[in-house]
């Protein structure tokens, strides 16, 4: 029995050891697919700029937001942000703002929740907008991941940049007679 066990243990995690190789895949597909759904929206407000305003002076109810300034700046956010998320460029912050805004853009437009908000959330409503939600947080918490410019700038750039800051740091702790070791 126990034999048989460890031939399990064992084919279980080769097959996550192989399976690996796919986490960077779903992340790019995680970020296309949501700057695309994102994008898609920006092009239609940014094609009909008035009747986008009168949706958000009529429809979309932006808390804190005058229709005047949250139209246009719905139409950029929407345009601009799914760039740096499908690329992975700062993919963390353009993710995080991009949850953030789906949530606003959810509790702003009622026809997304006819039976309440608390019951479509777990129910049927609004249900593209949970899987953004979903895709968001993913990235949100694991990063845009490695086929992204995040990735490239840390593996080219940073360790370039962070050791010339660490040089420079030297430089000047001994330019003015300190020790930089953090013994003195």
């Amino acid at each position: 029995m126990t034999r048989w066990l460890q031939l399990i243990a064992n084919f279980y995690a080769r097959l996550v050891e192989y399976l690996h190789w796919g986490v960077p895949l779903s992340l790019l597909l995680f970020r296309l697919w949501v700057a695309l759904a994102f994008w898609r929206a920006g092009v239609v407000k940014w094609n009909d700029p008035d009747g986008t305003l009168a949706l958000f002076q009529t429809t979309y109810h932006v808390p804190l937001l005058p229709p005047e300034w949250a139209a246009p700046l719905g139409t950029y956010v929407e345009l601009l942000l799914p760039w740096l998320l499908g690329l992975g460029l700062i993919g963390r912050p353009a993710a995080a703002f991009l949850f953030v805004y789906n949530m606003v853009a959810v509790t702003s437009y009622p026809d997304l929740w006819p039976n309440g908000l608390w019951h479509d959330f777990w129910h049927e409503g609004f249900v593209d907008h949970k899987i953004w939600g979903m895709m968001l947080f993913a990235l949100i918490i694991h990063g845009p991941g490695e086929l992204s410019v995040d990735a490239v700038l840390r593996r080219w750039f940073w360790p370039r940049w962070i050791h010339l800051s660490a040089a420079s740091a030297g430089k000047s702790c001994k330019s003015h007679g300190a020790t930089c070791d953090g013994d003195g």
